[in-house]
């Protein structure tokens, strides 16, 4: 099996954060186009890929895949100075529709022991995130 990219690490990260409840929600993929799109480290990503790996990514969760083995296959794949940052595109999917859901706290939890991010760093990860998808109705 071939080495992923950091770019499609990330974006593992994000699918399977948004499939974590087994409903990846119009507004999670909608998400995730946002933010390869607009997140500066996806600068040099070619978009025309985007579905393509989630595709697959979600074919090795669909064929029982071990996600701690996909998990640990991103974590490599990404450069540990932007482990913060997967956290945090992971938290982008997860608080787009403003409620974490059981399977979502565990996915997020299983995520930050692969990245090894410390308590402090992935709690203003997620508190941030909360703050930025809140409405005023």
């Amino acid at each position: 099996m071939r080495s992923l990219t950091a770019h499609e690490a990330l974006i593992y990260v994000m699918v399977i954060t948004s499939a974590s409840d087994r409903d990846m929600t119009d507004d999670e993929l909608a998400r995730i186009g946002l933010v390869t799109r607009s997140w500066p480290v996806f600068v040099d990503f070619d978009e025309g890929k985007l579905i393509a790996i989630a595709k697959d990514c979600q074919k090795l969760l669909h064929d029982g895949k071990s996600l701690d083995g996909i998990l640990e296959r991103a974590r490599k794949a990404i450069p540990e100075r932007l482990h913060d940052t997967a956290y945090a595109l992971a938290m982008e999917v997860a608080s787009v529709d403003l409620e974490m859901r059981m399977e979502e706290v565990r996915i997020m939890q299983r995520l930050r022991q692969h990245l090894t991010l410390d308590d402090e760093t992935a709690d203003a990860i997620e508190r941030a995130s909360k703050a930025r998808h809140r409405m005023l109705t």
